[in-house]
């Protein structure tokens, strides 16, 4: 014990928090970026009415101290001993709350929840959305600018907070009568708990979460004016952009008995890209968990895409801004866990021998549309499918053409990404629990006849945060110091390639893909109101 309490207790640690879809988890790490500590509790999704979904602003607060004080429990260390707080949030998810009482006026509405989809189809048929088309198409024509070109194509969805706001203050009285008395406070996951944490002295978010809300502009840096006069939203509710990396303020000391100095938020595609160290123009990430989100570093210019790609702030840290363009598929563990709902398989890690127990899928193909087709066939109507089944198909098969649907959806990701932005992908890297199934791993780097880089730590949003923060603190001198930290990866190689690229596809998998591409378009267009 005695080396022990002079050595150790002088230790520091770095603390990061991660609030997903389904869980709040806390990781305490030390300067080798090992997790010392963790602690983990689920979050509960409320579905008060069809389509709408919703989570309880006290149960994310409550779950929040829950495992910061767990985490540092399992390290068995003392709170004194954290250098720096990082947080990395959901994307899209928001509330609003009075600026004097910090009571929320409504239960955060998630970014899952369709409560706008009507006030977003009625928008993007309306005249107005017509005439921005025509006016942007005839600036694109006279100035080339792919800007213009993008704008005149844009089309408002769901997944971005704006008509989900929009839907609040027509819905919620208090929240008007807020705005009206200038004491309306919104704000995203990260924002409501920067002001719950700093009793309510800091208002405020940073880059990367703010560039995925959908209001923000990324070429101006700063909310969007015309959009909120546009819709009606009051420019006096919004928070104050910071930079990635940034001292938001301490931890009141009646939290945890001391304060803690809050170094980075982050948004959790963004901070996983960073956890990734995919510093350079040309790194991309693949995150697959609920949803497929694959980014690719753009450097310091916002990529404009005709194809629903979606321009974000990485990160600012410093004077320095890097962007990133996002494609996402929004069905893969969602279709995953559909199968084994349907008793297809008991165990998730036996889907991966499934599949390879069998040739191939015997002609059967799986759409995993249940929440439509995103970039970049921008298809809401479209519906999930088996097709090709016959007498003589089995689990296996089923099974197989889930795991392939996977993989080729991540295909037309990677090949719209090539096409749009015509950057040169330097490494490729994954992460999300699906990425844990060996035959869409290796069936993948086969698609793209590029290697795939698996870490072997899963949680790399918590990770990323965590890095911010402490380069913010000087716990961690540089970018190249992290990359150094990168524990060892599994690869794998493309397997029948003998020369990089898409041409050396091997003749099976072209036709099972023209297969599936022919039964995406036979799901296309299915949902039509009669």
């Amino acid at each position: 014990m005695g080396s022990q309490r002079n050595g150790y207790k002088k230790e520091r640690f770095i603390l990061s928090v991660d609030i997903g879809t389904s869980s709040i988890r806390c990781h305490v790490y030390d300067k080798e970026a090992n997790i010392r500590g963790s602690c983990t509790t689920k979050v509960v999704l409320l579905y008060p009415e069809e389509g709408h979904v919703e989570m309880d602003p006290d149960a994310i607060w409550t779950g929040f101290i829950t495992v910061v004080k767990g985490a540092v429990q399992d390290a068995g260390i003392q709170m004194h001993q954290i250098e720096a707080l990082g947080i990395s949030t959901q994307r899209g998810t928001f509330t609003t709350w009075d600026r004097r009482t910090a009571v929320p006026f409504h239960n955060f509405i998630s970014w899952q929840d369709q409560r706008a989809a009507e006030l977003v189809k009625s928008w993007n048929r309306s005249c107005t959305m017509k005439a921005i088309h025509g006016v942007m198409k005839v600036v694109y024509f006279l100035t080339r600018q792919k800007r213009s070109l993008a704008a005149s194509l844009i089309v408002f969805s769901t997944q971005h907070i704006t008509f989900r706001l929009v839907w609040a203050l027509k819905h919620y009285k208090q929240v008007r009568q807020a705005i009206d008395e200038g004491n309306c406070c919104f704000g995203t996951i990260d924002t409501w708990l920067l002001f719950r944490l700093t009793k309510g002295r800091v208002h405020a978010t940073d880059y990367s979460n703010a560039s995925s809300t959908g209001i923000f502009d990324t070429y101006q840096m700063c909310w969007s004016g015309f959009l909120c006069s546009l819709v009606s939203l009051p420019l006096s509710i919004f928070p104050k952009v910071e930079n990635t990396g940034h001292d938001f303020g301490s931890t009141d000391p009646s939290i945890f008995g001391l304060s803690i100095p809050i170094m980075s938020v982050m948004a959790d595609q963004q901070a996983a890209m960073f956890g990734e160290c995919c510093f350079n123009v040309g790194d991309v990430k693949i995150t697959m968990g609920t949803g497929t989100f694959m980014d690719i570093n753009t450097g310091n210019k916002p990529h404009t895409s005709v194809a629903g790609l979606y321009p974000l702030v990485g990160w600012k840290i410093g004077s320095e801004v890097v962007y990133l363009a996002e494609g996402n598929a929004a069905d893969t563990g969602t279709a995953i866990k559909w199968a084994q709902e349907l008793e297809l398989f008991s165990d998730v890690q036996d889907t991966s021998d499934m599949a390879y127990s069998v040739s191939d899928a015997d002609g059967v193909c799986f759409v995993p549309s249940f929440s439509g087709l995103q970039a970049p066939l921008n298809d809401p109507k479209a519906c999930a499918s088996l097709m090709g089944l016959k007498p003589s198909t089995t689990k296996s098969h089923l099974v197989r053409a889930i795991l392939e649907s996977v993989a080729f959806r991540n295909r037309q990701l990677y090949e719209t990404m090539l096409r749009e932005t015509r950057i040169p992908i330097t490494n490729i890297r994954v992460d999300g629990g699906v990425s844990s199934n060996n035959f869409v791993m290796q069936l993948t780097a086969d698609l793209f006849g590029r290697k795939i880089a698996r870490p072997q730590h899963q949680e790399m949003s918590c990770l990323g945060a965590a890095f911010v923060a402490g380069l913010g603190v000087g716990f961690w001198r540089s970018r190249e110091e992290l990359k150094k930290l990168q524990s060892t990866d599994e690869v794998f190689l493309p397997r029948g390639a003998a020369k990089e690229g898409a041409a050396s596809l091997s003749r099976d998998y072209v036709h099972v893909l023209q297969c599936w591409e022919r039964a995406l378009r036979r799901s296309m267009n299915w949902y039509s109101k009669p």
